[in-house]
């Protein structure tokens, strides 16, 4: 046997399912807005020991550090572009700016990359 169903009983279920999709969004939302966004590709390096790094689709946000020993090629094949920096913290003068899907090498007698940061 069905129950018949009133008009204030169908706007009372309409304003609950209302709500409950507005709340259900909101998480959605707030959920979303916690993942990062990432350059989408590779960065490939080599280091001063002759080691090849490959590291895929790193974040747009802060800095990232190379190896220890410093890099002398980066190869940009993510989406953006990239700076490198002399530095182990994204800070100092003498950067290079290595646009997507380029190539670079250091200069022989210049001091090694030791960190990089993406442009967004």
């Amino acid at each position: 046997m069905t129950t018949p169903v009133t008009a204030t009983g169908h706007r009372r279920r309409s304003r609950l399912g209302v709500a409950a999709g507005a709340t259900l969004l909101a998480l959605t939302v707030t959920g979303c807005s916690g993942l990062g966004r990432t350059a989408v590709g590779p960065v490939i390096y080599s280091t001063e020991r002759d080691a090849v790094i490959m590291v895929n689709s790193p974040s747009v946000k802060g800095c990232h550090r190379l190896a220890p020993s410093g890099v002398r090629e980066v190869e940009n094949r993510t989406l953006v572009d990239i700076i490198m920096y002399r530095t182990r913290n994204c800070t100092g003068g003498n950067t290079t700016y290595v646009p997507t899907t380029f190539t670079d090498t250091k200069a022989h007698n210049s001091r090694p990359w030791r960190s990089y940061s993406i442009v967004h």
